[in-house]
């Protein structure tokens, strides 16, 4: 799953991003922060700090350095499954 999300922002990169104005308030850009999270923390909640970072991108945000955080360390904790 991860590999599908990369390569679709991968494609937007090459595909779509040429063809718009560089609009993005953050480095690293919104689609390079994307693959990163996603790389880093796997598809879900990679793909989550994605949609997040891409939901503060906007006129009325100040943007700056924003990078993907750490993993978290130590062992997972207790499951929670119902």
């Amino acid at each position: 799953m991860k590999r599908v999300l990369v390569l679709g922002v991968r494609a937007y990169q090459v595909l779509l991003s040429p063809l718009l104005p560089a609009a993005c308030r953050y480095t690293p850009s919104c689609s390079h922060y994307a693959i990163e999270a996603l790389e880093t923390h796997g598809a879900l909640r990679g793909g989550w700090l994605a949609v997040k970072r891409i939901a503060r991108c906007h006129p009325f945000h100040a943007g700056g350095y924003d990078p993907v955080p750490d993993p978290p360390s130590g062992p997972p904790g207790p499951r929670r499954d119902g």
